[in-house]
């Protein structure tokens, strides 16, 4: 599926269009037992229709035309449709879909938290041009915010160094990742979250991939690395716990769809 994104929305108006549609930060699908989908309607022959706000248009997947906007608390889904937290979509909406829902939910962010100029205060103007806001007063330009984070997979000997924040789900591990600081590079963002996180040093760090990432509005850069030295001493507000895992004790890890798991696949692989 090929997603080609886009500012200006088509003209005439499709009479139907993907809709990512959010309430309190759930996102409304129609859900089976194991899958999940976009809808596929029309906002004017919907109840929420009227009070449809922020509405966007992100652009085309596979030639459908597919939009973002938000209803009210007090908004009931329609029949066979719910509104579900993101999180709880991973593995039941297709990874294409999970991710442009991501797209969605940042987009929809941005014009909640910019409607006035942090400059000056004044209303801000979308620009037609490209996705951000202008200024009418004092002519600053607003983008969507992208938070840049290194997540990295450390190994030494056969061995992964997994692990767990208090916010994980029971009994989940993964890799070590923290948000880049300003004036950092990302090799020196490893060097310093991996120490800071769980005391040990890292030699080697060698780029791996990236991933959109909406919670809230990361990009998730990541990065192998070997053990270095040092002994695990977990920052007490950030790491619960922190172990040494081979290829046959590991623990519940994050599901395929992140970059958290292709990054402990690559680990398992490099093993076998």
């Amino acid at each position: 599926m090929t997603f080609i994104p886009a500012y200006q929305p088509p003209t005439p108006i499709p009479q139907q269009a993907h809709w990512f549609v959010f309430q309190d930060k759930k996102l409304l699908v129609c859900v089976s037992e194991n899958s999940a989908e976009i809808p596929l309607v029309s906002p004017s022959e919907t109840e929420w229709g009227a009070s449809l706000r922020y509405p966007h248009y992100l652009g085309t997947l596979d030639g459908q035309p597919c939009y973002v906007g938000e209803v009210g608390s007090a908004a009931v889904a329609p029949e066979g449709m719910e509104f579900r937290g993101l999180r709880s979509l991973f593995g039941l909406l297709p990874e294409v879909w999970f991710a442009l829902s991501g797209t969605a939910i940042q987009v929809l962010t941005w014009d909640q938290d910019h409607k006035f100029c942090g400059r000056c205060a004044h209303r801000m103007n979308l620009k037609t041009e490209e996705r951000a806001k202008l200024c009418p007063e004092c002519g600053l330009t607003s983008y969507p915010r992208i938070s840049p984070a290194i997540i990295v997979a450390i190994v030494r000997d056969g061995e992964i160094l997994l692990a767990r924040a208090p916010r994980f789900p029971e009994h989940m591990y993964s890799v070590i990742a923290g948000f880049v600081e300003i004036g950092e590079s990302l090799e020196e963002c490893v060097h310093r979250e991996v120490k800071e996180e769980v005391g040990v040093d890292v030699t080697d760090v060698h780029y791996f991939g990236s991933q959109p990432w909406p919670f809230p509005h990361s990009i998730m850069i990541g990065f192998t690395a070997k053990y270095a030295g040092g002994d695990i001493v977990c920052q007490e507000d950030e790491i619960a716990d922190a172990q040494w895992f081979t290829p046959h004790n590991l623990p519940y890890i994050p599901g395929k769809i992140s970059i958290a798991r292709k990054l402990i696949d690559w680990f398992l692989q490099q093993q076998s």
